[in-house]
């Protein structure tokens, strides 16, 4: 997880990403507001890959905001969002992805999500 955060803050100091040019042309045309949540816990093997993919979306679009959570340390959104797996994706409130998700299927998630903004942004 520790390198994740370490790729991710080298990517916003390079201002881009290593995305797909498909994926980030998604990114750039979502007009509309996205939350993302990635709630994950320090012991999963796939929580880094979930967590790195939606800081990278942040990075590519400025209509995108991604959260990570650890849900040990904030046990509360854990209940609230009744995690059960992680990593658990939560986009605009609305929607839910649990497990690894591909690059593509999650920001087609993204871009749909975004048709649908959320009531709490």
């Amino acid at each position: 997880m520790f390198n994740t955060f370490i790729d991710n803050i080298i990517n916003v100091s390079k201002g881009t990403t290593n995305l797909s040019e498909e994926t980030k042309k998604k990114l750039q045309a979502i007009e509309k507001p996205v939350h993302i949540q990635v709630f994950v816990t320090l012991t999963c093997p796939y929580c880094p890959i979930a967590a790195g993919l939606a800081h990278k979306f942040a990075i590519e679009s400025d209509k995108v905001r991604a959260d990570v959570i650890e849900v040990g340390e904030f046990p509360h959104l854990g209940q609230k969002y009744s995690v059960m797996g992680v990593p658990k994706i939560v986009i605009n409130e609305r929607m839910e992805l649990v497990g690894a998700v591909p690059e593509s299927q999650f920001v087609e998630h993204v871009v749909q999500a975004q048709k649908t903004p959320s009531i709490y942004m």
